[in-house]
C-alpha cells in the first residue's frame, strides 16, 4: 500500500512534467517561425529606400548664450515595405574632423513602423556641444566649418550611412 501512494504522488509530478515539455517544445516551435519568417523578409537597402528630405542645417540657440549644430529633416519612406523601430543616429563634427560636437540619437517610429510612402513630421535634432559664450548667437559667422553625418536603421538590420550635410553659419529655428 505505501508503494501506490508513493506512485500517485508522483503521477501529478510526471504529468507537469510533460506539459512543461510540451509548452517549452511549441515556444521554441514558435520562436523558430517567427525567426525564418523574419529572415525571409526582404531587406530593404536604407540608401535608396529612405528619403532624406534636409528642412534646415546651421546652429540652433539653446539657452542665453549657448549654441548648438543642428539638422531638421523630413523622412519618407520609399519601399514597399513598412519599416519598424526606424531611428536615427547624427554625428556632428567640424568639416576638418578635429573637432567634434558629439551625437543625436532618434526613434522615428516605434512598432508601429513608417508606413511605405509614409512622411515623418518634421524632426530636428542637435548636438549636446557647442559654443558657449556672451553673444554666442551673434558670432555664427566666426563658427567652424561643421557638418554632420547621418545613419539611420530599422528593426535588427545594421547602421547605414544615409547622408552628410554641412552646418550652414546661420541660426535655425526649431
Amino acid at each position: 500500500m505505501r508503494d501506490e501512494g508513493v506512485q500517485r504522488s508522483m503521477h501529478p509530478f510526471a504529468t507537469n512534467a510533460l506539459r512543461r515539455d510540451r509548452v517549452l517544445m511549441m515556444t521554441l516551435l514558435a520562436f523558430g517561425v517567427g525567426a525564418l519568417s523574419f529572415a525571409r523578409s526582404p531587406t530593404i537597402d536604407l540608401r535608396t529606400g529612405l528619403q532624406v528630405e534636409p528642412v534646415a542645417a546651421g546652429w540652433l540657440s539653446v539657452g542665453a548664450d549657448k549654441v548648438v549644430p543642428a539638422l531638421s529633416v523630413q523622412l519618407k519612406n520609399r519601399s514597399d515595405q513598412k519599416l519598424v523601430v526606424l531611428q536615427l543616429i547624427l554625428r556632428f563634427r567640424s568639416v576638418d574632423d578635429v573637432d567634434e560636437w558629439g551625437y543625436a540619437f532618434r526613434t522615428v517610429s516605434g512598432s508601429a513602423g513608417l508606413e511605405p510612402g509614409g512622411i515623418t513630421d518634421t524632426l530636428t535634432l542637435r548636438a549636446p556641444f557647442g559654443y558657449v559664450g556672451r553673444g554666442a548667437d551673434r558670432m555664427v559667422a566666426n563658427f567652424a566649418e561643421a557638418k554632420v553625418e547621418l545613419f539611420a536603421k530599422y528593426a535588427s538590420t545594421p547602421w547605414t550611412s544615409v547622408g552628410e550635410y554641412r552646418i550652414a553659419r546661420q541660426l535655425i529655428d526649431r
